[in-house]
């Protein structure tokens, strides 16, 4: 037994000198990101490409925009791929990131009950949009999630003067990713603010349509990130850059415009983008 023993010892010990210690060819960045990208299948798509072509693996955090900023402050994550310019660029002066870069872009839309009760289809601009929902007291689905599409829904509530809130009935805020927050609109027979991507790509539509798009309002930029390496030796610099490099590259380009869902393009990228 002891010389079985000593013989397997010798050949674990072997294996580890051909190949090292377990888990050290392991490269991997985490990349704190937003629901869209991921519920949309972007990731799914993409991710393969790069690891192909770098050898590195992204791990995807996917939560809302607030979210994952807020977790790259705390140095959880080496990236970001988010889609809130304000707040990336508090962000940024907050010294928490480095090398803010756009990616892409997609829009966001209004979506609601094919009747549309509060006659949306009737006007063009999002704002006069929201500004109807509210005057018929037609149920309305935020995210409520502090995610990028949240903060574009508040601006947009703004900007029609209208103030909602739980208390009034018709508003409901459910602090959930883009998927389940149309799952609920569609059970609802509610009107949503979502991104293009994510509804393309949502199956349970239910009696769901497009009631309004194409308002500049709605335009939705996406940037890739650096986390500050100051936030900690853990924070994997060259390997996020390669990330970083890579998604706003022609392959990365090319890759993104690759992806598509009955033929529609859901994202596009934003070639000779702005840097800060």
């Amino acid at each position: 037994m002891a010389k079985r023993f000593a013989m397997l010892f010798h050949a674990i010990v072997m294996a580890i000198a051909v190949t090292g210690p377990v888990g050290a060819a392991e490269r991997f960045i985490t990349l704190a990101s937003t629901t869209s990208t991921e519920q949309s299948g972007l990731f799914k798509a993409i991710l393969p490409v790069f690891q192909q072509d770098t050898g590195i693996e992204v791990r995807v955090v996917a939560v809302g925009t607030g979210q994952a900023l807020a977790l790259a402050a705390k140095g959880d994550a080496d990236a970001l791929l988010v889609h809130d310019r304000a707040a990336e660029e508090k962000f940024l002066a907050d010294g928490h990131g480095l090398d803010r870069r756009d990616v892409m872009y997609n829009d966001f839309v209004v979506i609601g009950p094919k009747d549309d009760p509060a006659k949306v289809r009737e006007v063009k601009l999002a704002a006069e949009a929201l500004k109807r929902i509210a005057g018929a007291k037609s149920p309305f689905v935020s995210r409520g999630d502090k995610s990028g599409t949240h903060a574009a829904e508040l601006r947009l509530w703004d900007k029609a003067g209208v103030k909602p809130a739980p208390v009034d009935g018709w508003y409901r805020e459910l602090g959930t990713g883009m998927g389940p927050t149309l799952n609920s609109a569609a059970a609802m027979g509610a009107y949503v603010l979502s991104d293009r991507g994510t509804w393309l790509s949502f199956a349970n539509r239910g009696n769901l349509d497009i009631v309004l798009e194409g308002d500049n309002a709605l335009f939705n930029p996406y940037s890739s990130i650096l986390v500050n390496p100051a936030k900690g030796a853990h924070i994997k610099v060259a390997d996020a850059r390669i990330w970083h490099e890579w998604i706003t590259s022609e392959k990365g380009r090319a890759a993104i415009s690759a992806f598509t869902i009955g033929g529609k393009p859901l994202f596009f990228p934003l070639v000779g983008a702005s840097r800060s």
